[in-house]
């Protein structure tokens, strides 16, 4: 099977959409059948006027690296449909591919290519305003037709599957749901002795940091020796405020600003924490809970999207509109040891079931059947 997939979520950084695509390749070069490597070709595919993609990222992948901007080639896809895969890959790459992966939920187009796409969450149907750039202009109107049209749709989770097919109207058996894997970390040694309170992830509205600071500005009037905490992510539209806030009584001096982490420091920042806070009003997955359960750092995070769904009854959960439950939660995760026990035990349990080796054989797996989708369409269309 030859399978163009698009790369360009982690062309530049690698958080949510572009580290599950880093990984997902990773992985799919490592699984490759060793009978029969060169029947199973893993192409990447990277566009931007300024960015180029390393044609050695993921060892053992090709690379199709086109010079064409990117809010160009989205508005040409999302709107024209043009121009296909095939003609971007050109006859240096062989031409054609058995399948045309995006990892968005709108299609690239492709004249011979079975198309599948990767759906990661749907807030964007609810709140477009937390959305901007092609996410709110096209992924509302475009979405639901294209995922109809999709020879095969995967899912980062259950709670995702489940809303593609109510909110979508994809029928069940042409949903696929491939997981993140969790990262080949060592747990850490012990808890550290001065850790902090960690908040990983975009500063954007979906992200809810301003519920975390009315919880931490809680905790730090009505208690003394609170750690730090840390909001390490990039500083997204809509985030000023909250940057102000930081500055001000009660935070101030309380609060760091690491800004984007990159993939390599994520490890370390995240083993310094002594809890993972996830306040989010929508996350079709969860990464950075896996991460930390990966690692033994307790876990609290919101009763919305798909985190109840990875972090089970390893993590404490909160009603993300409801500050003083967050409060609550943190004040016992910090003071009660064998609480934090059992849910590092119960994380590390939890986090042992995700691999990014199973993510790759049911990514492979779902190839194959929009593939034969992809036939039966044509041998139907033919008769």
């Amino acid at each position: 099977m030859r399978t163009l997939v698009d790369y360009r979520p982690a062309l530049r950084s690698r958080t949510g959409v572009g580290e599950y695509v880093h990984e997902l390749a990773r992985a799919l070069v490592r699984t490759r059948p060793a009978t029969s490597p060169c029947e199973d070709e893993l192409c990447l595919f990277s566009s931007s006027w300024t960015d180029r993609l390393d044609p050695a990222v993921i060892p053992g992948a090709t690379s199709i690296d086109c010079r064409w901007p990117v809010r160009l080639l989205n508005y040409a896809w999302h709107r024209w449909e043009w121009p296909p895969v095939e003609r971007l890959a050109g006859a240096g790459s062989g031409g054609r591919f058995d399948v045309a992966q995006s990892m968005h939920p709108l299609l690239m187009p492709a004249r011979y290519a079975a198309q599948v796409i990767t759906v990661h969450d749907l807030d964007f149907l609810d709140h477009p305003e937390r959305t901007s750039a092609e996410i709110r202009r096209d992924y509302g109107a475009l979405a639901e037709r294209h995922a109809r049209r999709a020879d095969r749709v995967i899912a980062v989770s259950r709670f995702t599957a489940a809303q593609v097919e109510r909110r979508l109207g994809v029928p069940a058996d042409r949903i696929s749901v491939c997981s993140p894997g969790a990262p080949d970390w060592a747990v850490r040694d012990a808890e550290p002795s001065s850790g902090y309170v960690l908040f990983l992830g975009s500063l954007e509205p979906r992200k809810n940091v301003g519920v975390l600071l009315d919880a931490y500005a809680q905790l730090a009037s009505a208690r003394a020796g609170l750690p730090r905490l840390v909001l390490a992510g990039r500083a997204g539209d809509g985030s000023e405020g909250w940057i102000e806030r930081t500055r001000t009584a009660p935070l101030a001096g309380r609060v760091d600003l690491p800004g984007y982490v990159s993939p390599g420091d994520r490890r370390g920042l995240m083993a310094g924490a002594a809890v993972l806070v996830m306040p989010s009003l929508m996350e079709g997955f969860g990464i950075p809970a896996l991460e930390a359960m990966t690692l033994g750092v307790p876990v609290v995070v919101s009763t919305r999207g798909a985190l109840p769904e990875v972090v089970g009854d390893a993590g404490l959960l909160f009603d993300p509109l409801d500050p003083a439950a967050l409060a609550a939660a943190l004040g016992r995760v910090l003071d009660d040891v064998a609480l934090r026990r059992g849910m590092v035990q119960r994380g590390r349990a939890r986090a042992a079931a995700y691999s990014w080796d199973q993510t790759a054989l049911g990514t492979r797996e779902a190839w194959q059947l929009a593939v034969e989708h992809r036939a039966a369409g044509s041998a139907a269309r033919r008769g």
